[in-house]
């Protein structure tokens, strides 16, 4: 069930919005303003933001550019009154995903949000993120703590394997064929090797760790998952 946040001053708006979205099967969390996003945004998990834009404390253009500011990556849908070319220049510009004027209808905002809640999902099966660890699939990519790490490609795979299927144990016979393939002349030796660089370069990573099953292989274990 996706959780979906509505930042919006005008009680009448918010509370039908939220129906809607609570009828169409979505777990809504409310606010009025900008900071009270933020304090929810940082004490729960949301899927994607719905905001207005003229608010009191912090309008909805600021409140976007705060979360964008932190890197995080939710869909937003900015909902307001302000309709000029310029306007919606200013949404897109500072980091929303889509943009809808008032008066709204609120069907057309239902299927705006599964457009969105898609298009993030395709995204993100794409990028692995456990805690401060970040794997992008498209470029190879790993960054841990704020860093980048370097990851030879059968590194990045191995670890992405692992992590995207943390507390499953991987036999080393089935990370060779995963990975190397059916047909590569590398030995199970090979994985033992990769597993041992990936400890080194992850030593101190708060956010898992790689372990040795006796006798069965190995998998991750996501440290933030045994600390709940």
């Amino acid at each position: 069930m996706f959780s979906v946040l509505v930042c919006e001053d005008d009680r009448n708006i918010r509370k039908l919005m939220c129906e809607y979205l609570l009828q169409d099967g979505y777990t809504v969390l409310e606010s009025s303003n900008g900071e009270e996003a933020l304090g929810i945004l940082s004490e729960n998990h949301i899927d994607l933001l719905i905001t207005d834009v003229m608010m009191p404390e912090m309008d909805g253009f600021e409140l976007v550019r705060e979360i964008r500011k932190t890197g995080a990556e939710i869909p937003v849908l900015i909902i307001t009154a302000k309709a000029s070319v310029e306007d919606k220049k200013t949404g897109f510009g500072c980091g929303a995903d889509d943009y809808m004027v008032k008066p709204i209808d609120m069907e057309e905002m239902l299927l705006r949000v599964s457009a969105l809640l898609r298009r993030a999902k395709a995204i993100s099966d794409r990028k692995l993120t456990v805690g401060s660890t970040i794997l992008d699939y498209d470029n190879y990519t790993a960054v841990s703590n704020g860093e980048s790490v370097t990851l030879t490609n059968k590194e990045f795979l191995m670890l992405f394997k692992l992590l995207s299927q943390s507390n499953r144990i991987f036999t080393r016979t089935q990370l060779m064929d995963e990975i190397w393939g059916y047909d590569s002349d590398s030995t199970e030796r090979t994985v033992d090797v990769h597993i041992s660089h990936l400890r080194e370069k992850f030593g101190s990573c708060p956010d898992f760790e790689i372990i040795t099953v006796k006798g069965l292989g190995y998998k991750a274990v996501r440290k933030a998952a045994e600390n709940e």
